[in-house]
C-alpha cells in the first residue's frame, strides 16, 4: 500500500511539472505523454480530469475504490518531506502540566540559591533557601558570598538537625550537587559529589531538575524574596551579611511562613528522626589521606600534625580521613576514632574526642595506667606493714611455723589428692613378713 502511494505521489509531481511545461508551450502533447510514459490520449484525459477536479482527479481509481485513498494534508506533508521537498519542523516539547504538591511535609525539599544585590549599597550575594514542597514553608535561608558545598551542608545541617531526614531533595545540576559529563547534560550517578555521598549515606534521594520550569516553586519564591527582602533590609538599616542572616532567621522567615505557607494535603509528617546520629560528621567534606613519615597529614596546602594517641605509637603510612566542616574546622579520623580536631589553619583544638559512636574522651595509655596502679598498690602494702596501728585479723586463721620436712602441697598424709602415697597395705604386710624371717 505504501509503495502504491509513493508511486502515486511521484506520478503526480511529475505530471505537474510536465503539465506546466505543456501549458507554457514548451512541449507538445506527444512529447509530454512520452515523458510521462503514457499515450497521448491518456495525457489528454489526465489534463481534463486535472482541470475539472484538481489534484483529486489525478488519483488512481484503484486506490480510491479499494483503499479509499485521498490526498490528505498529513499524507502530502509526509510525502514531500520524504523527498526532501519540504523541511521538517522542529519537534515541540512534551506538554507540561503543573506538578502536584507532595501530600506530606518532608517528602520533598527544594534547595536553590539566587544571586542578587540583597543588601543596600552592597555587592551581589547568594541567598541559599531550603523549602518544603508540600507547604512552601522556608526551613532555612541565609546569605553567602557564593553558594557551594559548604553552604549546602550548612543548610542541610540546620534542616535535618531541627526536623529530621526527608525522603528526597530536589536541586538543580550545579557542580556541587552533581557531576555532569558536559554542561547541561545528564548527571553522572556513578561519580557522586560530596553532597551526593552524604545524601546517599543518609538514605535521602537526590533528584536533579533539568529545566527552570521544573523548579517553578523555587523560581516563584525567589521572585517574592527579591521584591521584599531588599526593601525590608533597607528599612531595618541592615548593611552587613552577618546581621542580615540573623534578621532572616529571627524576623523575616517566621513572618514569611505565617503569610505564604499553606497547609499540607494530609496530616502528619514524613520526616524521619535520627537520634544518636552525629549529622555534623556526615554533612561535611570527607577526603582520605595517607599519613607521612613525620606523622603529619597534608591537606589544603597545610601540614596537620597528629597528636599522641593511646591507640598506637604513630600513624605513619596509615590511611586516615580528613573531615572539613562548613565553618572551616578540620578533624582527622582513623576508622571511627577521632585523632584530633583543628581550626581552619590547622592548629589543634583541645584534646581529641570521639564523636558519634565513641562518646568518651580518650584517657591515658595502658602503660601509664599500669604504672600508676602498681605504684598505688605498693604504697598501700608498705603502709599496711609498717603502720603501728596495724592489728591482727579477727577472722584469719593463726599462722604456725612451717615444718621443713613437710611434703609438697597435695602430698600430705591426710591429703585426698596426694601424688605418691608413703605406705600401702601390701607394703606393710611385706615388711612384717621380712621382719619375721
Amino acid at each position: 500500500m505504501r509503495r502504491s502511494e509513493a508511486r502515486q505521489g511521484v506520478r503526480m509531481l511529475k505530471f505537474m511539472d510536465v503539465f506546466g511545461r505543456w501549458e507554457a508551450a514548451s512541449l507538445t502533447q506527444l512529447e509530454a505523454a512520452e515523458l510521462l510514459g503514457v499515450g497521448e490520449r491518456s495525457f489528454r484525459r489526465w489534463c481534463r480530469r486535472y482541470e475539472e477536479e484538481g489534484e483529486t482527479g489525478l488519483l488512481d481509481r484503484h486506490l480510491v475504490r479499494d483503499h479509499r485513498f485521498a490526498w490528505s494534508y498529513s499524507w502530502t506533508k509526509a510525502f514531500l518531506q520524504s523527498r526532501n521537498l519540504l523541511p521538517k519542523a522542529e519537534r515541540r516539547g512534551a506538554h507540561r502540566r503543573k506538578r502536584p504538591r507532595r501530600p506530606l511535609p518532608g517528602m520533598m525539599l527544594h534547595q536553590d540559591a539566587s544571586r542578587h544585590a540583597w543588601l543596600p549599597h552592597g555587592p551581589a550575594l547568594d541567598l541559599v533557601v531550603t523549602m518544603d514542597d508540600a507547604t512552601s514553608e522556608i526551613y532555612s535561608a541565609f546569605l553567602v558570598e557564593e553558594e557551594g558545598t559548604d553552604s549546602t551542608f550548612r543548610a542541610l545541617l540546620e534542616v535535618f538537625g531541627r526536623h529530621g531526614l526527608p525522603l528526597s531533595l530536589y536541586t538543580d545540576r550545579g557542580s556541587h550537587y552533581f557531576q555532569t559529563a558536559e554542561a547541561g547534560g545528564k548527571v553522572d550517578r556513578g561519580q557522586p559529589t560530596q553532597v551526593g555521598r552524604a545524601l546517599a549515606h543518609l538514605g535521602v534521594e537526590h533528584i536533579a531538575a533539568y529545566s527552570p520550569q521544573a523548579r517553578g516553586r523555587s523560581e516563584r519564591l525567589f521572585q517574592t524574596l527579591q521584591d521584599r527582602v531588599p526593601k525590608e533590609l533597607a528599612l531595618a538599616r541592615i548593611a552587613t551579611m552577618e546581621a542580615a542572616n540573623a534578621w532572616l532567621r529571627d524576623t523575616y522567615i517566621p513572618a514569611h511562613n505565617a503569610r505564604f505557607a499553606i497547609k499540607a494535603e494530609q496530616e502528619g509528617s514524613a520526616f524521619v528522626a535520627v537520634p544518636g546520629l552525629d549529622l555534623a560528621e556526615v554533612l561535611c567534606v570527607q577526603e582520605e589521606r595517607v599519613v607521612g613519615n613525620d606523622n603529619c597529614v597534608s591537606f589544603l596546602n597545610r601540614k596537620i600534625q597528629i597528636p599522641e594517641s593511646p591507640l598506637r605509637p604513630h600513624f605513619v603510612k596509615a590511611t586516615v580521613k580528613v573531615h572539613q566542616y562548613p565553618d572551616g574546622g578540620l578533624a582527622i579520623f582513623h576508622g571511627r576514632r577521632c585523632l584530633g580536631r583543628y581550626d581552619g589553619k590547622g592548629a589543634p583544638i583541645g584534646e581529641p574526642q570521639a564523636r558519634g559512636h565513641e562518646g568518651k574522651t580518650t584517657g591515658p595509655s595502658r602503660r601509664e595506667a599500669r604504672a600508676v596502679l602498681g605504684a598505688v598498690k605498693d604504697a598501700s602494702r608498705r603502709d599496711a606493714v609498717t603502720s603501728p596501728s596495724a592489728r591482727p585479723s579477727l577472722t584469719a586463721p593463726p599462722r604456725v611455723a612451717r615444718s621443713r620436712g613437710r611434703s609438697a602441697p597435695g602430698n600430705g598424709p591426710d591429703s585426698l589428692t596426694r601424688k605418691l602415697p608413703t605406705e600401702t597395705p601390701l607394703l606393710r604386710r611385706t615388711k612384717r613378713e621380712r621382719a619375721a624371717t
